[in-house]
């Protein structure tokens, strides 16, 4: 279920050739909450059975700034891939920035910047989002604080 008001992009401009295929990858039985944005540039692959809140932005795509000389909208735009695995839920507000890789049954707390690497069957919030839960077979829930 796409929410109303979302933004869904591939790709920069109509005819632009994208380097990968699909840009955007939305799996089964998601949920996209309204007003929120995904925009795709290289690869945004979004597992099965992901929810989030309203207002989530998710991009694979930065804006260099390295040259002072030029506008910003001027320079590179570097992208790293963007993964969020099956089960997955992102609260009202979170942002997901290039190169993010969430992992399995993962709840990202509300307005939290997700910019890494977050593991399965884990608890995150903040900016940069932070793991502050974890679930381990051998003990349970085990509070990483």
């Amino acid at each position: 279920m796409i929410g109303e008001h979302v933004a869904l992009s591939a790709g920069m401009m109509p005819g632009q050739k994208c380097l990968t295929n699909p840009v955007v990858k939305i799996g089964d039985r998601c949920l996209i909450g309204r007003g929120s944005g995904i925009v795709g540039h290289l690869s945004i692959v979004i597992g099965n059975d992901v929810w989030t809140g309203h207002h989530v932005y998710i991009t694979d795509q930065s804006h260099g700034y390295e040259d002072i000389s030029r506008p910003i909208s001027e320079q590179s735009q570097p992208e790293r891939e963007v993964s969020i695995g099956d089960g997955s839920w992102l609260g009202h507000g979170v942002v997901v920035l290039p190169g993010a890789k969430i992992g399995k049954h993962v709840a990202v707390g509300a307005n939290s910047v997700v910019t890494g690497e977050l593991p399965d069957f884990c608890v995150a919030v903040g900016s940069p989002a932070r793991v502050i839960k974890q679930y381990t077979n051998e003990s349970g829930w085990l509070a990483t604080i």
